[in-house]
């Protein structure tokens, strides 16, 4: 410790310490010292989660533009299944280190790298990649202010750096924040809409102004534009045939998502597969990129899949809002030998396929190759491959209708030609938001596109798509979650599943570890041994069980161990260990056994419960986890057969 050595002469202030007596420039230093204080003063009085936020979203879209720049110049899965089990309150183990960070961002390079071979994007691992950042930017703003660590701001920072993962992907703010809202939880606080909306502005502002830096746009604009037509966008007869487009995206995102999830769980439980995954990661990877690479190399196969296209041009061509159908009727244009950045629709057309053969043939494959390429344990996002997938099928629809009416269809005496893009679009927006049984998706197509004249058609589209997609699947995320046996609680779905007539009394664990304050020490100390829990029940005697309150495991063995070995057995009871300073907690929420399953299931979900304590009439009769929770929900949807 340093020595005191008084008052500085002249001054009515504290004690001063040798080293700032004598040290140079000490007035220099005491003001710098009062600046800073003053600073941090007035920067925290606004809010200190604000600056942080803002920090996320700079440093997220700095990485996004690097890697894109990156990309255009020369870990393992998505994450949002991973990250909606820990929004819901499970702690997954290393999942949030930061260390972890640059193995992601690696790995996710060498995916967008692959381009149209492997065939994914970076929605996912950016969502990953964010919700790191966050973690760590919480841990340092802890330790910033002093404060102890609080689980709910700490989750509020990741639901923020959800909405900041998508948004600085598409520099898409507000279809970002509603889509991190209906994929990440099933309960939304309003404050985290605000924090989210702040954040993810800020990610996608900072996006879009480094490519004005760069020199690549003029200034700040969307990143697929398109040119659709303002006056007469679409004619209302043409109402029907977006509904139309929506109910068939319904359909094949429900075969999809049933032939995805089919596939990754044969993986899984092959025996041969499973034991190369385990083993082999990398040459199962290098054995599914040699399938995925060799039928789409571009002399080859390829030739009729657009495989010369990156994600970006795909999207570019088929929201073209000109005719291919009706453009190569009458002619034939050549193949380029190489890519023409002005054409690139030539890249669909073959004078013997026509646009037709190309587009169905693109879709037969791509869903089959889609499917492959998911199983693939590399760093890789799933969102963008089914939106340009949802493209094609509106591109396919488009040019039909086109062809079917070249004219267009007269409305009101006036005849409008039909914009093929504008079926792209809305299906690029109804496939991807059945798969991931979201609405946002249109307008994540709105903020792509910067363009709304499709606003109605497109979220019809949407909707009907969904109808169909969330009465028959799960979506793509739970899914996943299912396969990968997450501990995540499953929903209650259908009107058709009574969850209101089943109780907590037909599905509860009566058999339950409860400590008396009676209890004698040589009992609590053959309880705490012999059983693994983290937290035991506690009731006020042995007779009544009358809860009051939980005990935690760590703390007896604490308090165990510092009795005195001289203690006679028999004598000390589990009051005199509470008395002596082991802490204790109220329970403040309790089940009923009348409780229904649906209220239960909704405490659930809405507090991010693991457990609770079931009493009757004050006496603790069992407890309800999610291990019972699931388990009564299966019984539920899917019932036993009778003995």
């Amino acid at each position: 410790m340093e020595e005191l050595v008084g008052l500085r002469e002249g001054s009515s202030g504290s004690p001063v310490s040798l080293r700032e007596l004598w040290g140079p420039y000490p007035r220099v230093r005491r003001g710098v010292r009062c600046g800073l204080e003053w600073l941090k003063q007035k920067l925290f009085r606004v809010g200190e989660d604000w600056y942080f936020l803002m920090t996320l979203g700079v440093l997220m879209a700095l990485i996004s533009y690097t890697m894109n720049f990156t990309i255009g110049r020369v870990v393992r899965g998505s994450g949002i299944p991973e990250l909606k089990t820990i929004l819901s309150g499970v702690v997954l183990e290393d999942y949030l280190d930061i260390k972890n960070f640059g193995a992601k961002v690696a790995g996710l390079t060498c995916t967008l790298a692959t381009g149209s071979t492997i065939f994914l994007g970076k929605v996912g691992p950016f969502v990953h990649l964010s919700v790191m950042i966050a973690a760590y930017l919480g841990r340092v703003h802890t330790k910033a202010t002093g404060e102890s660590e609080n689980k709910s701001k700490q989750n509020e920072m990741l639901v923020a750096a959800a909405a900041v993962g998508v948004a600085t992907v598409f520099a898409a703010p507000f279809s970002g924040v509603l889509f991190s809202i209906e994929v990440m939880s099933s309960h939304f606080s309003v404050w985290d809409y605000w924090r989210g909306f702040f954040a993810a502005t800020c990610g996608a502002f900072m996006f879009r102004l480094l490519a004005v830096f760069n020199s690549e746009q003029e200034t700040i604009t969307s990143l697929y534009k398109t040119s659709f037509r303002v006056d007469v966008p679409f004619d209302l007869p043409e109402i029907f045939f977006f509904v139309a487009l929506g109910a068939i995206c319904g359909i094949l995102s429900c075969a999809y998502l049933f032939c995805q999830r089919t596939f990754l769980g044969f993986v899984k439980t092959n025996r041969v597969i499973s034991k190369l995954l385990a083993t082999s990661k990398p040459l199962y990877s290098a054995l599914a990129a040699l399938v995925l690479a060799s039928i789409t190399y571009p002399p080859g196969v390829g030739r009729f899949l657009a495989s010369r296209l990156s994600m970006k041009e795909h999207l570019d061509s088929l929201f073209d809002n000109h005719s291919w159908a009706l453009m190569t009727r009458n002619s034939s244009p050549p193949w380029p030998e190489e890519l023409d950045p002005q054409n690139l629709w030539f890249e669909w057309y073959h004078p013997r396929f026509t646009i037709f053969g190309t587009l169905a043939f693109f879709l037969v494959m791509k869903f089959w190759m889609l499917i492959l390429a998911t199983t693939i344990p590399i760093p890789a996002g799933y969102f963008m491959p089914i939106f340009i997938f949802g493209a094609a099928i509106g591109r396919l629809i488009g040019e039909a209708l086109a062809l079917a009416f070249p004219e267009g269809i007269v409305a009101g005496g006036v005849t409008n030609p039909i914009m093929p893009g504008g079926y792209a679009l809305a299906g690029a927006a109804a496939f991807s938001g059945a798969v991931t049984h979201t609405i946002s998706t249109a307008l994540l197509a709105f903020e792509l596109t910067g363009q709304i004249v499709h606003a109605l058609p497109v979220l019809m589209a949407v909707l009907a798509a969904n109808a169909v997609a969330q009465s028959c699947q799960p979506s793509f995320y739970d899914g996943t979650i299912i396969v990968k046996k997450l501990p995540y609680l499953p929903w209650i779905r259908g009107r058709k599943i009574s969850s209101q007539r089943v109780i907590v009394g037909h599905f509860m664990n009566c058999t339950i570890t409860t400590l008396a304050k009676d209890t004698p020490l040589e009992e609590v100390a053959r309880v705490v041994t012999s059983t693994d829990l983290a937290k035991y029940f506690l009731v006020e005697s042995t007779e009544s069980q009358i809860l009051v309150g939980t005990v935690g495991r760590a703390h007896l063995v604490q308090a165990l161990q510092a009795e005195p070995p001289s203690w006679a057995p028999g004598h000390r009871r589990l009051r005199d260990l509470l008395a002596g300073g082991c802490p204790t907690e109220p329970v403040t929420l309790q089940l009923s056994p009348e409780t229904s399953l649906h209220q239960a299931h909704n405490l659930f979900e809405l507090l991010k419960l693991q457990s609770l304590p079931v009493t009757s009439l004050g006496r603790a009769v069992g407890s309800v986890s999610w291990v019972e929770l699931k388990k009564a929900i299966s019984n539920l949807t899917n019932p036993p057969a009778p003995k």
